[in-house]
């Protein structure tokens, strides 16, 4: 069965768990019975009319499931499920000095290896 793995953030609606192995055979059927299991989760994955969240990313071995066959990917004993919140905020000043030293780092990078 899949393992869903469980973020940090979200492991106080888990009973703490950090995965929870769940029979199913599609990301649907998988999210579905996490839910089922424990239902604190529910709200934070999916909107009141039950689609999930644009924020909550789910990755199927590492592969965004978006970019597969979304819920309806086919999982098989020994895949995993990872649910990915995404994380947002502002912007400040040493945030957009940071990413702009980043960037020159990089494009320093680039210019010494290739």
């Amino acid at each position: 069965m899949p393992q869903i793995q469980i973020p940090s953030p979200l492991r106080q609606y888990s009973g703490k768990q950090a995965s929870v192995d769940i029979p199913a055979k599609t990301v649907g059927e998988a999210l579905a019975g996490l839910v089922a299991r424990h239902p604190d989760l529910k709200r934070h994955l999916y909107t009141d009319d039950g689609k999930l969240r644009a924020f909550v990313n789910v990755y199927v071995n590492d592969e965004d499931m978006r970019y597969l066959q979304k819920e309806a990917t086919v999982v098989k004993d020994g895949d995993t499920i990872s649910i990915v919140p995404s994380i947002a905020g502002g912007r400040t000043g040493a945030t957009v000095r940071s990413e702009a030293k980043a960037r020159r780092i990089v494009i320093v990078g680039l210019a010494r290896h290739g």
